[in-house]
């Protein structure tokens, strides 16, 4: 998908930047989203979710969540009844499920979180979305581009809300970071790293079967951690002319750490993710005139200006033990009619499509492709 970004930083330098949004029909795209938003009484409400999935980023979630005061959880769901239950318990749910078309039916759900493996998340948000409901869907939003088109396709044929759990470009940080790029003159590389050594590795290596390391589950480095500098590379900088790719490929045909080179002309993106390593080096955007650098970028709280002249500067940020809290106040806006997340689903898709790419590259194939 070929996409025009409003605004670019080496040849504007301003203090505003736009997201990317289709050449074709985007004006079109957005008038129809403030027709439909005309229909939402605009005081919030309350939304009844449920959620798919019973790890420890469901735990995490819920725990910020429920600080939400228009959040309310009604149901969860789970493979197994006994989890279910248990869940249910644990956070006070109104009821739980362990069929997904019963969940679908329960005409008091309104949204649906889905964090279940990644090769399962095509099939179960299509399901939502065909039973009305809106959905926030945890990153990777779907195995592949296919999927991910198909899912946001029908969501507007349904008329609901689908959203990529990508909590960093939701943080006030994040905006922290597009107002200031401007400072550091005309950028020429931008280097984004996620190394984060993973707790099943060790199993995984023992020979235990690890959703994370399975392409029957499109697992790997690439699709649970390169997401995290692939998303801010396009939100700040759209798509890139020539991709390079390698990875450090583990038994079974998953990646374990890759890097992405992306060429855009007059400057270079590098990111560099693992789960088979670690690192405290921090992300840097680097211009002619200073270079900013980013503690995590996934949550991006530090931030640090160092201009060539010696001068230090620290933009205000707000610093936050999770930055899950914003995604879900988006989405929850996004639900109430009150934010348009047009935006964010367009960096969803070329984010996938890059991905596509990479793993082309390197050999990463996934029984999802197949569609």
């Amino acid at each position: 998908m070929d996409m025009a970004f409003a605004m670019t930083y080496n040849k504007r330098n301003s203090e505003v930047f736009g997201f990317g949004v289709p050449k074709n029909g985007s004006r079109e795209r957005k008038r129809q989203m403030n027709d439909k938003y005309e229909q939402y009484d605009k005081k919030e409400q309350n939304i009844s979710f449920a959620t798919i999935g019973t790890s420890k980023i469901t735990e995490k979630f819920l725990e910020e969540a429920q600080q939400n005061e228009n959040f309310h959880l009604h149901a969860v769901y789970s493979r197994s009844m006994k989890k279910a239950e248990a869940f249910a318990q644990k956070y006070a749910a109104d009821r739980h499920y362990d069929n997904l078309d019963d969940l679908a039916a329960d005409q008091e759900v309104k949204a649906v979180y889905i964090a279940s493996p990644n090769a399962m998340h095509y099939e179960q948000v299509m399901k939502m979305i065909e039973a009305g409901k809106h959905v926030l869907c945890e990153k990777p939003v779907a195995s592949n581009f296919q999927e991910a088109e198909q899912m946001f396709k029908l969501a507007d044929q349904h008329h609901t809300v689908l959203m990529e759990a990508m909590r960093s470009l939701h943080d006030p940080d994040f905006a922290c970071i597009k107002n200031n790029i401007h400072k550091l003159g005309t950028v020429r590389r931008a280097t984004f790293r996620f190394c984060q050594y993973s707790s099943r590795y060790d199993d995984f290596k023992a020979g235990g079967r690890q959703n994370i390391f399975d392409p029957k589950c499109s697992g790997g480095a690439l699709m649970d951690l390169g997401v995290y500098c692939i998303e801010p590379m396009v939100a700040l900088f759209g798509k890139p002319q020539a991709l390079q790719a390698t990875s450090v490929m583990l038994s079974g045909g998953i990646d374990g750490a890759g890097t992405i080179l992306a060429d855009y002309k007059d400057m270079i993106a590098e990111l560099v993710y693992s789960k088979i390593t670690d690192s405290d080096l921090p992300s840097e955007i680097q211009g002619e005139q200073a270079v900013m650098t980013i503690k995590t970028i996934a949550n991006p709280g530090e931030i640090e200006i160092r201009y060539y002249n010696g001068q230090t500067e620290k933009p205000e940020t707000e610093p936050c033990d999770s930055n899950l809290k914003y995604e879900i106040q988006a989405f929850v806006d996004a639900v109430n009619g009150k934010k348009d997340v047009t935006d964010f689903r367009n960096i969803s898709l070329q984010s996938m499509n890059i991905m596509d790419r990479a793993r082309k590259i390197c050999g990463i194939r996934f029984p999802a492709d197949r569609i």
